[in-house]
Order: structure tokens, then C-alpha cells, then sequence
């Protein structure tokens, strides 16, 4: 399974964006998703996903209001704002070329090589 230092730099932030866009959650909650959807490949560990939502709304990518838990535990909840949807579509943008241009090498053959 990946770690996150196996990430590229940046996709962390990436993942939690993506995971904050499918509706209001807290923390944990955004641990899972990402866990799930990633087929359990990608296991993110709390010190690295705490930092990265405070840098996150810092940034004012994402907010954060105090609620409760579905086991009745004071939790942060985390939403996205404008410019986080912005920020996402962008990424998104960007990961897409990235992983386009490494398929296209991934894929050469040596009929496709220059002589």
C-alpha cells in the first residue's frame, strides 16, 4: 500500500479536496473516504492529514465548523469554499496531463522511437 510519502508532492492536498467535495465531513471521516475510493490502497495517516487541512484552510481552500460525530464526539467538520473548488478543478486539470504524458511513455514501443 501506498504511504504518504510515496505521494507526489502535492497530491495529498489533492485527495483531500477531492474527498472534501463529496460532502461536509471531519477528519476521520476524510481518512476513510479517501481509503475507500482508493480500493485501500492509500492509507493516510492522521499526522499527515491534520497538517494538511490546517495548511488547507489556511489557505482558505477549504472551512471548518465544530459539530458532532455520528458516535457523539465533538469533531471538526471540514466543507470547501469557491476557491477550493477552483483549486480542485485545477489540480485535477494538471494530474490528468501528468498522468496522460507518463501513459504515452508507459506505452511507447521501438516502432514509435526516432531513428
Amino acid at each position: 500500500m501506498a504511504k504518504p510519502s510515496d505521494l507526489l508532492q502535492g497530491t495529498l492536498d489533492m485527495l483531500i479536496l477531492k474527498a472534501v467535495s463529496l460532502g461536509s465531513t471531519h477528519g476521520y471521516g476524510l481518512l476513510l473516504r479517501i481509503q475507500h475510493f482508493s480500493r485501500e490502497s492509500l492509507q493516510i495517516q492522521q499526522g499527515s492529514l491534520y497538517p494538511a487541512l490546517y495548511r488547507l484552510e489556511h489557505q482558505g481552500l477549504i472551512t471548518s465548523e465544530w459539530g458532532e460525530s455520528d458516535n457523539r464526539r465533538k469533531a471538526k467538520f471540514y466543507a470547501l469554499t469557491v476557491a477550493g473548488r477552483r483549486r480542485l478543478r485545477d489540480e485535477q486539470d494538471g494530474w490528468g496531463r501528468l498522468v496522460a504524458a507518463i501513459g504515452s511513455v508507459l506505452n511507447a514501443t521501438p516502432a514509435d522511437v526516432r531513428p
